[in-house]
């Protein structure tokens, strides 16, 4: 449903448009059924409804609900294995035993204590087939019953939902910001974006697509209804195309199988690479990188049929090989390779984007005298160069100054590998030069605010959203490299997952880090307990769902609190009906069920190749406890994964991105200080209207004002 869709992304509630009538007694239900999952209607949101008849009223009460129980994830049944968790978690290895014990009395059999210890800890013992290991051993309403009502603090969160405009409008602004993002949008809104567009088709389209996946989501449902294709001006321009109008990955970043398009369709796309190569030939050169794709896609486009697109055949000829074109990088890496650096930027220079992301390289390998001749160069491209770029090289250079502990690499798919930073580091004075060019450029970017900016000091610290890539779909989730400060006394992460096709058992542990990064201790399905942590119970079967649960008190010796869902057996994360990670804070005094959406601080998704999901790393420092996100998966194994064995694997992950530095909403709140008045937000309404930036609006400010939130932070990125 669109007005779900829209209150999940936005936090605003598209207004009502049923018969008028009086509807107060639905918004007094309303409020206090959003307040036992988290959420607060605003006076706007309660006066609305309360303006609607009693059926539209409580259709739209309804929607709103079953909208934020999903974004927390309260819409399943989170059951623990053992019952009473926290308390009454067993020993682990008498767990075990009392298991092998049941399975033992059941055939008839006889044995001591003693012997099924032995048994245990001599690792012959298969635990599936142990009697009522693995499953539930009671219902999620008897779990409840086991536990006392929450009892509810102060510090519980309570999350504010707005008044928005109507369905159609809350629609097309939705869609407008997310077709015109300066940056790459990840999986879950490249989504919204291909549903939005069929709805808004019609309606006014953005000024400018600058984003090429962005461009072939919208391409491929043109192509699809017969419009014609815009901003098309490259050949991977076309193939992105074809690869959505096909269900495909529009990234390119996995193959995709083509369908039979239609004659009408086969004519479009053969118009467009007619119409790009025709008018630069330079641009086959962008073909052979996706050649095996490009023959087949010509299997399904016939270009051999159509004679009046000569130059569309080309393409398919570089592709089979018949036709060599140099590219830019290949010229560019031969000068670089017989040391012509000065000629290889000036190559690059053709295209700006390329160099930039080519400057470090060009910087270290070039003599001195060339050295300026590259700074040169780099400064001339700045001006044509996307501000994502801009923005990505001015937090590179940051981190220049000194080789890395370790040199982490994260794909588009947000798997990471770690390898030794045999870089030498870039001189300080140059460091300095390159970081002053590109603070005026983005500075000069940056709109003129046409009010006083006041600014929440948690946003401050939240990585600037350079790519939808970096993050997750879900509730208060930051891009990777974000810090937010953690308020209570215990930590409960949680994982869910539904199995789809076959048995899958995934793996909530936690691996415990002192502050020189090594192992200080587990809590997994094989340690149930340690340093006051404490697991939930191993769930081996989520045919219904499965939850496992771990609590980690505050007081505990780590420095680095890690958490991860680790695949010991069955479907990926990509291929299960549903998977996702979160947290919540409790005090030690607060009982209640195991989960609770009030203390719910924050989930995300679980979508992403590798069969180790790393989602975000809890670090101590001076001033308290910082959630860090990482959205990071590690390849693992097909099967078995377990937190022993990666121990090593996940420190040096952890390690290279903590130790990195980010470039964070302060950068960018430090270049407006220079041209605009910037106060920080302390909780007091101001008079006249402002543009806030912060994690959410707060209600009341004054008529006019314009909100920056958490999903509309990338907004902010210069184009």
């Amino acid at each position: 449903m669109l007005e779900k869709l829209i209150i999940q992304r936005t936090l605003r509630v598209p207004a009502g448009t049923g018969a008028a009538g009086d509807g107060t007694r639905v918004a007094r239900q309303l409020d206090a059924a959003l307040l036992d999952v988290g959420f607060s209607a605003s006076r706007a949101l309660l006066e609305h409804i309360g303006t609607l008849a009693p059926a539209p009223a409580m259709d739209l009460a309804a929607t709103v609900v079953s909208a934020v129980r999903e974004l927390v994830g309260d819409h399943v049944r989170h059951n623990a294995y053992f019952i009473g968790f926290p308390d009454q978690v067993p020993d682990t290895v008498e767990f075990w035993a009392d298991r092998l014990r049941a399975a033992v009395l059941s055939g008839g059999g006889t044995t001591t204590d003693a012997q099924l210890r032995d048994a245990v800890a001599s690792g012959g013992v298969n635990l599936l087939d142990l009697p009522g290991y693995g499953t539930y051993q009671h219902s999620w309403a008897d779990l409840l019953a086991a536990h006392d009502a929450l009892i509810t603090t102060a510090g519980d969160r309570v999350t504010l939902l707005h008044l928005g405009d109507t369905p159609e409008v809350e629609a097309a602004r939705l869609y407008l910001a997310l077709a015109g993002s300066a940056t790459p949008l990840g999986e879950a809104d490249l989504a919204v974006l291909s549903e939005l567009a069929v709805a808004c088709l019609d309606d006014t389209q953005p000024t400018g697509i600058p984003v090429r996946e962005n461009r072939a989501v919208l391409n491929g449902i043109r192509l699809v209804l017969g419009r014609p294709l815009v901003a098309v001006d490259t050949t991977t321009d076309v193939l992105r195309v074809a690869c959505q109008a096909s269900g495909g990955d529009v990234s390119l970043l996995t193959p995709t199988r083509f369908r039979a398009f239609r004659r009408p369709e086969r004519r479009v796309l053969l118009a467009a690479l007619d119409d790009v190569v025709g008018g630069n030939r330079g641009k086959l050169g962008d073909v052979a990188r996706y050649a095996e794709r490009w023959k087949r896609l010509g299997e399904r486009l016939h270009p051999h049929e159509y004679g009046q697109w000569p130059h569309a055949r080309e393409v398919f000829a570089v592709a089979r090989g018949e036709r060599r074109v140099p590219t830019l990088a290949g010229r560019a890496e031969a000068a670089i390779r017989a040391g012509a650096v000065g000629p290889a930027a000036s190559v690059l220079s053709a295209a700006p984007g390329l160099l930039l992301r080519s400057a470090d390289r060009l910087l270290r390998t070039a003599s001195a005298p060339e050295r300026a001749a590259v700074v040169d160069a780099v400064a001339a491209a700045l001006g044509s160069a996307s501000g994502r770029v801009l923005l990505s090289l001015r937090e590179h250079v940051d981190n220049r100054l000194a080789p890395a502990s370790a040199r982490m690499y994260v794909g588009r798919s947000r798997r990471a590998w770690v390898g030794p930073d045999r870089r030498p580091p870039l001189p300080a004075e140059l460091v300095a030069e390159l970081s002053s060019l590109l603070d005026a450029e983005i500075g000069a970017r940056l709109p003129e605010p046409q009010r006083p900016l006041v600014v929440d000091p948690a946003v401050l610290d939240v990585a600037l959203p350079l790519s939808g890539k970096a993050a997750e779909g879900g509730f208060a989730v930051l891009p990777r490299g974000s810090r937010a400060s953690v308020s209570g006394e215990v930590l409960r992460f949680f994982t869910y997952w539904r199995q789809r096709d076959r048995r899958t058992d995934y793996d909530l542990s936690v691996l415990l880090l002192d502050d020189e990064f090594h192992s200080a201790g587990q809590v997994s399905w094989t340690n149930y307990r340690h340093d006051g942590v404490v697991h939930s119970g191993d769930i081996t079967d989520a045919r219904h769902g499965a939850t496992e649960f771990i609590d980690v008190p505050l007081t505990v010796r780590g420095h680095y609190v890690v958490p991860q869902v680790y695949i010991y057996a069955g479907e990926s994360f990509d291929d299960v009906a549903e998977s996702m990670f979160g947290y919540q804070t409790r005090t030690p005094e607060q009982r209640g069920a195991p989960f609770d959406a009030r203390t719910v601080r924050a989930r995300s998704h679980l979508r992403g190749q590798g069969r180790v999901a790393l989602p975000m790393v809890f670090a101590k420092g001076e001033q308290g406890w910082q959630a860090v996100w990482l959205h990071l998966y590690l390849r693992g194994r097909p099967s078995f994964n377990r937190v022993e064995d990666n121990r090593s694997t996940t420190a040096d992950r952890v390690r290279a991105l903590v130790q990195r530095r980010y470039l964070t909403m302060s950068y960018l709140v430090d270049r407006w200080r220079a041209r605009a008045d910037v106060v920080m937000w302390d909780g007091r309404l101001p008079d006249e209207p402002v543009t806030f930036i912060g994690i959410d609006a707060p209600e009341g400010l004054p008529e006019g004002s314009v909100t920056y939130t958490l999903d509309r932070l990338s907004e902010l990125i210069p184009e």
